[in-house]
């Protein structure tokens, strides 16, 4: 084996060090996958709309979150010079990523087709509500209604409030950054690129494997949230705990004989989700006996699967998080700083890219200096 370092050793930027990411997406999935993408090295350029830009840069906060590590181009995509320009880009790029409705590039001209003629190893990923196919493809849609189309809410009352985290993007987006990586080892035996077309609705049913095919085949998933132990308790204090435990028996016995309730250990799991309801108060009147404090050192000595509810500015604050390196704060060019997650695969033999803060609208338009303008053949009909 080789004593030398590899090269990202030394550059910290990651294991996609080499790959450039051209991005037409905007809002949360493209520029969430595309997030991933960046902080694994990849260089990504967004292309934004001349004057506007992305539009979540009109929430300011939400789009530093989502755009830090990236480079900011301005084209307007309908005009024949800023599309040449874009084509320039495509000439040197490993990736395109869009999140238009169907249809919407090929009237633009940067369709697959169109872009795979001018690089046969372009990987063009298509994140789309619906996908580029079927009866439901046009439809407008925003997240709640991925989760209500994959039974995501099958559980949720009319007129109870929709869960805060958009699961339908953020799935989306990790599989389209699983889908450029996938892709990218492909090419390296086949020497081509590849179109990859992502639906919202599909990655999030696709979530519902362990809950839908054991219901879809006569049979039932497991019920672990039915079970007593496994909820969010309040403490003396106020502060609350979320216990975990699903089907254990082991698990279960160490709490009772940490609340002093021997009486419930007798019960098995099939008879402790006959009696939930009941089991269930009888815990939360034990815990809040004491502040969370004490159920801290507690519970872990017990060995109870358990953690604090936290608030998301609590977050940051836990001693396990904080020693994994997920947060790192970013300096701004006005002299502020950030406090910013990093994506937490962790690579032997790679450093992480340096965090940069989300670009000013065109802050790179720069790049596209001294690229020769050149007309391109149509794609073969």
């Amino acid at each position: 084996m080789s004593s030398q370092p590899h090269p990202s050793q030394l550059t910290g930027r990651g294991p996609l060090e080499s790959i450039v990411v051209l991005s037409l997406a905007e809002q949360l999935p493209g520029p969430y996958a595309t997030l991933i993408l960046a902080d694994l090295g990849a260089e990504v350029l967004q292309i934004e709309r001349p004057g506007s830009g992305d539009p979540a840069r009109a929430f300011p906060d939400y789009y530093a979150a989502i755009a830090r590590n990236k480079k900011s181009i301005c084209l307007d995509l309908k005009t024949e010079a800023d599309r040449q320009s874009f084509y320039q880009l495509v000439e040197r790029a490993d990736v395109v990523m869009e999140g238009f409705s169907p249809g919407t590039t090929a009237r633009l001209g940067v369709d697959y087709k169109r872009l795979q003629a001018i690089n046969s190893r372009l990987i063009y990923v298509s994140i789309s509500g619906f996908g580029q196919t079927g009866p439901h493809r046009a439809r407008p849609a925003h997240d709640l209604s991925f989760q209500a189309i994959a039974g995501a809410l099958a559980s949720m009352a009319p007129g109870e409030e929709a869960p805060d985290l958009p699961l339908g993007d953020m799935t989306a987006a990790t599989f389209a950054a699983l889908a450029v990586t996938t892709a990218l080892a492909a090419r390296a035996s086949s020497g081509h690129g590849s179109f990859v077309d992502v639906a919202m609705a599909d990655c999030l049913t696709s979530w519902m494997t362990p809950l839908m095919v054991p219901r879809l085949n006569g049979g039932r998933p497991i019920d672990v949230t039915a079970s007593p132990g496994y909820g969010v308790f309040a403490c003396q204090d106020g502060l609350r705990i979320a216990l975990s435990i699903a089907h254990e028996d082991h698990f279960w016995s160490r709490l009772c004989r940490l609340l002093n309730l021997p009486y419930m250990d007798q019960y098995s799991h099939a008879q402790r989700l006959q009696h939930r309801a009941e089991f269930r108060q009888t815990i939360a009147r034990a815990l809040q006996q004491q502040p969370r404090a004490h159920w801290t050192t507690q519970l872990d000595q017990a060995g109870v699967p358990w953690s604090p509810v936290y608030t998301l500015e609590e977050v940051p604050l836990d001693a396990q998080l904080d020693s994994r390196g997920l947060f790192e704060t970013v300096a701004s060019g006005d002299g502020s700083t950030q406090v910013h997650i990093r994506q937490p695969l962790k690579f032997s033999g790679y450093g992480q890219a340096p965090l940069s803060p989300a670009p000013a609208l065109g802050e790179h338009q720069a790049l596209l200096d001294g690229l020769a303008v050149a007309k391109f053949a149509a794609p073969p009909q």
